[in-house]
Parts: structure tokens; C-alpha cells; sequence
């Protein structure tokens, strides 16, 4: 097989959440399909979890090799020279060892306190100002960003700096390509402002050890350095900012689901699972590309070609899930690919479940009732931008 006749992918632009509906369809006819991506060459797209799952963690696929290549992509932007999502073990094992203790689920634990302290604090200020209430600004994005500005070490009066930044770097047409570009020199020149102070004055933060790992362990260089903290700053707020809206809303759309979590709080833990499964929070995976003649569900694909899964695809496999296109907070079964899967599995995941589990435990306790203002105005989702979710979300809730 060769890739010839890609069609043009994604496949709809639709904001909202809605799943690509020709999904279902290539998974049970082509799932080996031939597409053309915004940016880069042809490449074949995935679309059965057992493909995705290969794709994503067999070591005949590779990451390294789209340094190489024009890799296909939705958005200009390649990212940071010497990031984490460059590299294939051993190299790339080496980076993630320098961070991973942070996300460890025994830290991620100890956060959980203070993520807390921040999600009372925030429903605070949301219920003294009364409703509605936009609950994007005063509650999704400020829970995550304060967490990982506290972890990382970075100043949180900067938030709406370094939130324009990441808008752009996850810019699919929301920016032009030459404000993509400036943004990531400011975005890099600030990051390298940051680590030149922690070698002035160390601190006991996320950054000083990534400091301490370049200057005395030699683990990392000067551009890894530089490129892992602005990834741990954008990764680490962008998938929880967008997702507790998104949640929120697709519980309101389903009220049973929504009723079952009021009367039995304790299972938000597996509703979050459930979540990252149901709702798509972008098209598809980044490329990677076959060092040797891969067999996938659909055919071979031939040494040197780039494969790009779809995520949101293989958690609607009816094979591995049962009624996949119904939401149930009760849901036990295999394991979901939200986070990705092998060695580029989310680093964050055990950070981002949390601050998950805290939004909608507290949410649910501190806002009873709480549902779309009904101002007509409701909802403004995000456009132009490579992850899909709510810019606005107006609600209000009972007195209590």
C-alpha cells in the first residue's frame, strides 16, 4: 500500500464537541485511511483502539524521525527544538526522568490539599459576586494555572502573559504563522529569563531542579531545559483548563448521568475516566513514522511512512466498549487512550485527574443546581485552536 488520494482531515471543523462522525464508519471499513493534514506530508490516520494503541507505543513507530521529515500536523507550529515529544527512548526516557517525580501519584497527592484550598477559594469569590458566572475565567482556567504556576515556579501575575503564548502555540488558523512565531520567541526568551534566575537564587521548585539537572547532573541542555519548562507550563494547565468546562457541559447535556453523580459523590474518580473517554479534546495524535513494515488492521504500512492515530476514535471502539457512544459515570471496563498511550503517555495525567476529581467534587458540593445561566449567550467555544473546548461558559446555580 502506498498513501495516494489522502483526503483532506480533520474531516469537519466543528468547536464544539461533537466526534468526527466518519469514525465509526472508517473503523468498520477503512481503517487504514489516507489523509492530508493542514501542514506537512500525506500519512495514514488510525481509528481502531488496538491500531492506536500500536501506534502510540510500539517502538517500530518513531518520533525522532519526523525531526526529518515535514511532519503532517494540524497546527504550523512543531514546537520548541529539543522538546520532550522529539525523542525516542533512550533519549526521550532520559528527559522524562528529570520531571517525572513531580507527577508521581504519591506528589500529585499532596497537591490535592492545596488544589483543593485553591477550588474552594475560587467558588468563594464565584458565589460572593453571585451568578451568572463565567465559569471558564473564575474557576476552569485559574484552578490549573495556579497549580502548575505554584509547582513550576512561575509567577502567577504573568498568567495572562503566558496564556496568550500558549493560545498561539496551539493555534490551528487563530493566529497567523508570524504571530506564532513571535509568540514562541517570547514564550522561550521568558522561560530562559526564568531559569537564569534560578541560577541566581535557587529555589525548591519544578524549575530549580530542571536547573540543578542542566548545571549539576549535566542531564539536559540548554535548549532541553528550556523547551521542557515551557512544555510543563503550557501541557500542564492546557488539558485540565479545557476539560472541566467541557465535562461540566456534557453532564448537563446528560441529566441522568449528572443526577447519578449528585446522589453518590464518590463516584467522581470513574467519572473523570469515563470523561477523558467521551469527550474529544482534539482530531489526532501527532505523527509518527514506521521504521520497518508495520502490519495495522487495514494493511501494511511501509517503512518511512507517517501514521497519526485518532484518540477520540479508539475510545468508541465498540469492540472494546461496551454502547461506546453512550456516556455512563459507571463505566468499568479498558482502560481509555485521553491520555495517550506508551512512552508519550501524558506525563501530566496524574496531576490532571486530580485537579479533575477536585473541579467537579467541589462543583457539585458548593454549587447546587448548578446549570447554563439561560442567557442565550451561554456558551462560546473556542475556535481556530488545536484543542476543543469553551472560552465562555455563563452559569448560575440555587441560592443556598
Amino acid at each position: 500500500m502506498t498513501i495516494s488520494d489522502p483526503q483532506p482531515f480533520p474531516f469537519s471543523d466543528t468547536d464544539d464537541l461533537r466526534i468526527e462522525p466518519r469514525f465509526e464508519q472508517l473503523r468498520e471499513k477503512e481503517p487504514l485511511c489516507p489523509v492530508r493534514l493542514p501542514h506537512g506530508e500525506p500519512a495514514w490516520l488510525v481509528t481502531r483502539y488496538e491500531d492506536v494503541k500500536t501506534v502510540l507505543g510500539d517502538p517500530r513507530f518513531s518520533r525522532a524521525e519526523a525531526q526529518h521529515r515535514d511532519e503532517p500536523r494540524t497546527r504550523y507550529h512543531r514546537g520548541l527544538p529539543g522538546n520532550i515529544m522529539e525523542f525516542d527512548p533512550p533519549e526521550h526516557t532520559r528527559l522524562r526522568r528529570v520531571v517525572a517525580k513531580a507527577f508521581t501519584a504519591r506528589r500529585v497527592e499532596e497537591l490535592r490539599v492545596r488544589a483543593q484550598e485553591i477550588a474552594d477559594r475560587l467558588v468563594d469569590e464565584m458565589t460572593a459576586q453571585g451568578p451568572p458566572a463565567d465559569l471558564v475565567a473564575g474557576f476552569a482556567l485559574p484552578l490549573p494555572v495556579t497549580v502548575i504556576c505554584e509547582l513550576l515556579g512561575v509567577p502567577l501575575e504573568d498568567r495572562a502573559r503566558f496564556r496568550h503564548w500558549s493560545d498561539a502555540m496551539l493555534s490551528t488558523t487563530r493566529f497567523t504563522p508570524a504571530e506564532i512565531d513571535r509568540c514562541v520567541e517570547e514564550l522561550s526568551a521568558y522561560m530562559a529569563g526564568l531559569v537564569a534566575e534560578r541560577r541566581e537564587r535557587p529555589q525548591d521548585d519544578l524549575l530549580g531542579v530542571m536547573v540543578a539537572a542542566r548545571d549539576e547532573q549535566d542531564r539536559l541542555s540548554e535548549d532541553e531545559l528550556v523547551a521542557m519548562g515551557v512544555g510543563v507550563l503550557v501541557a500542564g494547565h492546557e488539558t485540565t483548563a479545557s476539560q472541566i468546562p467541557n465535562f461540566v457541559y456534557t453532564l448537563l447535556e446528560h441529566p441522568d448521568q449528572l443526577a447519578c453523580l449528585r446522589a453518590d459523590p464518590d463516584l467522581v474518580p470513574q467519572a473523570v475516566e469515563e470523561l477523558m473517554r467521551f469527550v474529544p479534546l482534539g482530531s489526532a495524535s501527532i505523527a509518527r513514522y514506521a521504521l520497518e513494515d508495520v502490519q495495522l488492521s487495514g494493511g501494511v504500512v511501509r517503512a518511512g511512512e507517517p501514521v497519526v492515530a485518532s484518540n477520540a476514535s479508539a475510545n468508541r471502539d465498540a469492540t472494546v466498549f461496551t454502547c461506546p457512544e453512550e456516556l455512563d459515570v459507571t463505566r468499568q471496563e479498558a482502560s481509555h487512550v485521553g491520555f495517550g498511550h506508551g512512552p508519550h503517555h501524558c506525563l501530566g495525567a496524574q496531576l490532571a485527574r486530580m485537579e479533575l476529581q477536585v473541579a467537579l467534587r467541589t462543583l457539585l458540593r458548593r454549587l447546587p443546581g448548578l446549570r447554563l445561566a439561560g442567557t442565550g449567550q451561554d456558551l462560546v467555544w473556542k475556535s481556530g485552536s488545536g484543542v476543543k473546548g469553551l472560552e465562555k461558559m455563563l452559569v448560575t446555580w440555587d441560592a443556598a
